[in-house]
């Protein structure tokens, strides 16, 4: 199966993507986890990359969607994918559908994680993120076993300075329109289903592990 998370910031996607790729047992692939790692190889995209990230600009789709092509063609992405942070936008989404297309495949799934603004705010007011790996921590939620200190690669970890109420809901709307022909190319597709996302995070993941087997069992194999 080939799956999409969609959502808000705050929503839990890396979080939910990374626990379901365990879960069904497929690649999880995010847009931050492959920059990271094109930039740390040193590779010709990630050398084009750094040089925007260098110059605090956002990275261009172009690089982006060649990165995430690069990725989705290996081996082990097959039989199936989980994108978590891609697409982000309608022009990136059809850039997927056309590579797919290509290979003869599609995206089977998209979730919508809908999750409210309230919940979004207490979320990433209290995020904390791990400077070394990136991993995501709250200082409630989600507390890190020694304070400070990241669970899985041991780096520091630090609160980022633009997640404060007032930028969190300039973010959101910049989301809701960015994101909003996209959840209608998705939906006139017949590919998208909503789930609400305020809840725990288990209690969710029961609900998109539901959501999979139940579009699984309908795909024709």
């Amino acid at each position: 199966m080939r799956i999409i998370l969609l959502g808000p910031p705050g929503a839990g996607k890396g979080t939910q993507a990374k626990t379901l790729a365990e879960e069904i047992r497929l690649p999880h692939i995010s847009t931050g986890d492959l920059l990271r790692k094109n930039v740390s190889l040193n590779t010709d995209l990630g050398k084009q990359a750094q040089d925007y990230m260098n110059k605090g600009a956002l990275v261009p789709d172009e690089l982006v969607n060649q990165m995430m092509i690069d990725r989705i063609s290996q081996d082990d992405a097959q039989a199936g994918f989980i994108l978590d942070g891609y697409p982000r936008n309608l022009a990136q989404a059809e850039i997927l559908d056309k590579a797919l297309v290509a290979r003869g495949k599609q995206i089977d799934l998209v979730i919508y994680l809908d999750t409210s603004e309230a919940v979004v705010i207490q979320r990433l007011s209290g995020r904390l993120v791990c400077k070394k790996c990136g991993a995501n921590f709250h200082s409630t939620n989600m507390p890190p076993k020694k304070t400070g200190i990241c669970d899985n690669c041991g780096g520091a970890l630090y609160q980022r300075s633009d997640d404060t109420e007032a930028t969190i809901r300039k973010r959101l709307q910049v989301y809701r329109n960015e994101c909003s022909p996209l959840i209608k190319y998705y939906q006139e597709k017949g590919k998208l289903q909503r789930l609400v996302a305020d809840g725990e995070a288990r209690k969710v993941l029961v609900d998109i592990v539901g959501l999979v087997r139940k579009h699984h069992d309908s795909l024709k194999v």
